[in-house]
């Protein structure tokens, strides 16, 4: 019962200092400060969903770029390839290179939207949960079984 308590305090003291995230420009803000991509990963962790869409999002943005990165280092060999020696140019890796930049296009394309739908989401929770905080009352108790802390909803 302690441990579940505990826990609970700690949920609620971290919902307590949840702020608003506002995102400008690909860039995250707190109160007008910028703070990290992992900042704002921890601010997010209080919500779950809001942390799988941002986690969703994350790994669409790592998967794109890789492909990204992939087709234009195939395109790139190819082309060197070409240039240096008595082949003829356009060969199967000039074509499997875009492709590979042609499907990182759609892959990269939701990310934007699913971060922006993360904090939308962290920010409606905050913003409910600040409202209910009107409810709650924590008071500290003593009596000859010690002292303790007890908090009505």
């Amino acid at each position: 019962m302690k441990k579940i308590v505990q826990i609970a305090l700690i949920f609620i003291g971290l919902q307590a200092f949840s702020q608003k995230i506002v995102l400008e420009n690909g860039k995250y803000f707190v109160n007008g400060t910028q703070i990290s991509t992992r900042e704002t990963k921890q601010l997010l962790l209080t919500d779950y969903k809001a942390t799988r869409q941002f986690q969703k999002a994350k790994s669409k943005e790592g998967i794109g770029g890789l492909l990204l990165g992939a087709g234009i280092a195939l395109t790139v060999s190819d082309l060197a390839i070409g240039l240096f020696s008595d082949v003829k140019y356009p060969t199967a890796l000039t074509y499997a290179g875009v492709a590979t930049m042609a499907i990182s296009i759609p892959v990269l394309s939701g990310r934007s939207k699913k971060i922006k739908e993360a904090i939308d989401t962290y920010n409606l929770s905050v913003k409910q949960l600040g409202s209910s905080y009107n409810e709650l009352n924590y008071q500290v108790v003593a009596n000859q079984n010690g002292i303790g802390i007890q908090i009505k909803f």
